[in-house]
């Protein structure tokens, strides 16, 4: 993806430690935004109790990863707890082209990457309001090992570090609040500059508007 590129869509990322809500958050906001559409994300890790292949995850083997990985078939791509998440390149540009949202539910890392080559997209970071209440929710969660929470917990703090890389931070105490937060930036972006005159390319014409 050319950073020089003008898509009619906006593109967002959402980033949190596990635990903080992120997920949720999405959910609600796609309920409640349908022009959003999420980004299906291809991983190594195994499906979840209720996980279906082509809705949560596109799941694969570590080996096929890597070989796409390598063909630059992935817009972003990283190891988080020993497996593998990427998301493909060809699927966000084609669908922004038509004037859908997107929004990526990545890690840090992936993030980078995106920013990297799309500085235009909108980085947002989930944040708990406390380790002890990201504690509660990952054993509320009730879908990982004790010792893949204390693992997640360590994890944190490190990911926590990067939230100042972010335009966004959010802090999801009171869920309500957060997911109007989290709905005001989304409305915000979409009336950039930009994604108006690729949205409305002849009205602006009709104005005398000239995007540059």
């Amino acid at each position: 993806m050319s950073s020089t590129t003008s898509f009619a869509g906006s593109l967002f990322m959402v980033v949190a430690p596990s635990g903080a809500g992120k997920s949720t958050l999405v959910n609600a906001l796609l309920a409640q935004e349908p022009t959003i559409k999420l980004s299906i994300s291809t991983t190594t890790r195994a499906p979840r109790p209720g996980e279906t292949h082509g809705k949560e995850y596109y799941f694969t083997t570590a080996e096929d990863f890597v070989q796409r990985a390598d063909a630059g078939e992935f817009l972003e791509w990283a190891e988080v707890h020993g497996n593998y998440y990427g998301t493909s390149r060809i699927m966000v540009e084609e669908q922004m082209k038509t004037g859908t949202d997107i929004l990526l539910e990545i890690d840090w890392q992936g993030a980078r990457q995106v920013k990297k080559q799309f500085p235009q997209a909108a980085g947002i970071f989930i944040l708990p309001p406390s380790i002890d209440a990201l504690e509660e929710r990952l054993k509320k969660r009730a879908t990982d090992a004790p010792h893949v929470i204390t693992r997640r917990l360590l994890a944190a703090g490190g990911e926590i570090a990067h939230a100042p890389e972010f335009e966004y931070a959010i802090i999801n105490e009171e869920f309500a609040v957060a997911l109007s937060e989290l709905t005001a930036i989304v409305r915000a972006a979409r009336c950039r500059f930009a994604q108006q005159a690729a949205r409305n390319a002849s009205l602006f014409a009709q104005l005398g508007i000239h995007a540059e």
